[in-house]
């Protein structure tokens, strides 16, 4: 169970997000006040009605026409000044929820990739779903009626300890106290229940996501069953908390329903009493059950408020626990930005490991000169692509530096950073939009005419040319539309738009036929020229023009030189390459004995 601090803890970071629109909450509570007390008045009202209205008192019966009057204006200004009152600070609470999911937003992207890599999405989402609405609850609740109620509550016993005897002002307070002191007990309670309902809920929904995110999976190996019965499992484990939940609020409404049933009746008996005993007016009477009923009904809201609230501020808690966790990848203090002038790249004895039993490079110098292609090659697992991921700051080296024109890497913020490089990566994810839309990612704002040259350039015209909606076209989830070489071309198209001054191509041809990677080899060396250009390859094929090849083994360079330079040592370099072109030779004569033989026809 969440401890009282840690509520307050949460509630108070909630408190900046409002201060801001201080101006808007005080004239919400001004028009707050004002609707109260007109809402208190009306028994009043009422009383003298019954009163004047009575024959028993009267000679003659005469209409009360500005009672009437005042009774009728006091409803109009009870809800006249509650509207006001929810319109002036609806502003602040729909701001306050918008800039906290704003900064949950970013806060995210802040984070550094290894986070990213453990969180389940859809978990997180539904975290961060019932937060910002739990957000949206406090704030409206705690003014609209939390404090409605205690004020009208404070009124209504000053009007009973001014107009009668104290006993009524006394089982007001008994019946608000036992009512209170009971609804926290059994609510707190109830939480436990909830907050395991609610992890069950993301667990569940962490499920469904994830599987139908991998949907040519399950499909693949028939397993739709088997992904049913687990999404199953979570739900029923969710069932039953949520009837554990829906029992537990049964007993807090109904229990809750006999203290103001017991609060009412001692106050009716005791005002019968003395209506009998002629200490009170029938229209005493009459203003003794308007206000029980005006005071119980907001008061049994508040039973419901109060749950809420604590449900919401569980839901909170997780939120904001996201805001609590900083990145390991941080702009230093008085971080500057990148100065690209040339635009050379160092390594130098660079040493990283995702964990410390998991060392993937080891003291690894190498540079690439400004305008000049450096391709690193090796076996899988040879930490090829942990290049990449360092020189954008996904991880930090844990020995050693990486230089561009002089300037370590970790000196200069994040932002500038990344802003001069360029990436075709080996996984291309594409956004759930068009085809326009992902290439135009690469320059937000880039005039179309650049975004179909980097398209034509990416060799993406014809394939366009042939969708029914050509640009417009959706790519789908993940954009599992399309094939892997026309997401490959589609990231290459990106890069090409960015025009960074520092390109990495990580196996930027690896989802290509060997047509489609001749026909873009050209676009990506017009791509690469006179820019600094990082490749990581494995068809050896693609990088035999690189002004240097490095090959990586074990997270250690074991050569390095020209392609022609390499393959004259005779070592890992060559052995890779005699063991491709033998695949390649291969695969060529598959592709000519499996075509059909041609007959020639005597006549």
């Amino acid at each position: 169970m969440t401890s009282a601090p840690k509520h307050h803890h949460t509630l108070r970071t909630l408190l900046p997000f409002i201060w801001e629109f201080r101006g808007r909450a005080m004239l919400a509570v001004a028009f707050l006040v004002i609707a109260k007390i007109a809402t208190v008045l009306i028994p009043v009202a009422l009383k003298h009605l019954v009163d004047d209205l009575n024959p028993v008192h009267q000679t003659a019966l005469v209409l009360p026409l500005a009672l009437l009057i005042g009774y009728g204006a006091l409803r109009f200004a009870s809800t006249l000044f509650g509207e006001l009152r929810d319109l002036v600070f609806e502003f602040a609470a729909l701001r306050a929820v918008r800039r906290i999911a704003l900064r949950v937003f970013r806060h995210l992207h802040d984070l550094d990739l290894a986070f990213h890599l453990e969180r389940q999405t859809g978990g997180l989402s539904r975290d961060i779903e019932r937060g910002t609405r739990g957000i949206s609850f406090v704030l409206s609740f705690m003014l609209f009626n939390i404090l409605p109620t205690l004020l009208e509550i404070g009124l209504v016993l000053g009007i009973f300890l001014w107009n009668f005897s104290a006993w009524f002002a006394l089982i007001i307070v008994l019946s608000v106290a036992v009512y209170i002191a009971f609804s926290i007990a059994v609510t707190e309670w109830r939480m436990q229940h909830v907050r395991r309902m609610n992890e069950q809920d993301s667990r569940a929904n962490t499920r469904a996501v994830d599987s139908l995110l991998n949907y040519e999976t399950v499909k693949y190996f028939t397993n739709e069953e088997y992904e049913a019965g687990r999404y199953d499992n979570e739900m029923a484990t969710w069932e039953k908390e949520a009837l554990k939940t829906q029992y537990s609020l049964s007993s807090l409404n109904s229990g809750q329903a006999l203290i103001i049933a017991l609060g009412v009746t001692a106050m009716m008996l005791l005002a019968g009493y003395e209506v009998v005993h002629g200490k009170m007016t029938l229209g005493d009477f009459v203003m003794v059950n308007a206000y029980m009923v005006q005071l119980f009904m907001p008061l049994n809201f508040l039973g419901f408020v109060y749950r809420e609230m604590k449900r919401s501020v569980v839901d909170m808690e997780r939120m904001f626990a996201l805001l609590e966790r900083n990145t390991q990848i941080a702009d230093q203090p008085g971080a500057t930005a990148l100065q690209v002038t040339h635009g050379e790249l160092r390594f130098e004895n660079v040493r990283f490991g995702y964990g410390p039993d998991r060392e993937i490079l080891h003291g690894v110098s190498f540079s690439v000169p400004a305008g000049k292609k450096v391709a690193v090659v090796g076996p899988s697992g040879a930490g090829k692509s942990t290049l990449a991921r360092l020189m954008f700051r996904f991880y930090d080296a844990s020995q050693g530096r990486i230089l561009i024109d002089g300037q370590d890497i970790r000196a200069v913020t994040r932002d500038s950073l990344r802003r001069e490089l360029g990436i075709v990566p080996q996984d291309t994810v594409l956004f759930n939009d068009s085809i326009y839309y992902n290439i135009a990612y690469g320059r937000p704002g880039a005039a179309r005419a650049d975004i179909e040259r980097a398209a034509d350039m990416a060799n993406l015209r014809q394939f366009i040319a042939s969708l029914p909606k050509g640009y417009d076209t959706l790519v789908g989830e993940r954009g599992l539309k399309l094939s892997g070489g026309e997401k490959q071309r589609v990231a290459i198209a990106r890069a090409i738009l960015k025009n960074p001054p520092i390109l990495v191509f990580d196996e930027a041809t690896s989802s290509l036929d060997s047509n489609a990677e001749q026909a873009i080899l050209g676009s990506l060396r017009e791509l690469a020229e006179h820019r600094t250009s990082l490749v990581i390859a494995h068809r050896l094929s693609t990088i035999v023009d690189a002004d240097e090849i490095v090959v990586l083994d074990h997270g250690r360079i074991v050569e390095r030189g020209t392609h022609r330079e390499l393959l004259r040592v005779g070592g890992l370099y060559a052995q890779l390459w005699t063991l491709q072109q033998r695949e390649a030779e291969e695969r060529e004569k598959q592709t000519v004995e499996s075509a059909p033989p041609a007959f020639a026809l005597n006549g």
